[in-house]
């Protein structure tokens, strides 16, 4: 897994701690009642493998700008 490298990693697990739908899921797994959602090893939940990405817009922007401007994000027929 990932270590807490990425500058978007680090802000979406501190917004997973203010986001209220994460901390219910967290709850839930704290009591044993969610399997589809875990906690990795630098404490970020995620369902299935997959980052959960709080509910926060300029978090949201900010991960959706990156993906656009980024050399790995590609629409097909275009080259960057």
């Amino acid at each position: 897994m990932l270590k807490l490298t990425n500058p978007f990693l680090e802000n979406i697990k501190e917004y997973q701690k203010e986001d209220k739908r994460l901390m219910e899921k967290l709850a839930l797994i704290n009591e044993g009642k969610e399997t589809n959602i875990k906690i990795d090893e630098n404490g970020i939940m995620r369902f299935q493998g997959r980052v959960c990405v709080p509910d926060v817009a300029e978090l949201r922007k900010m991960i959706l700008e990156e993906g656009h401007r980024s050399g790995l994000s590609i629409h097909p027929g275009v080259t960057k």
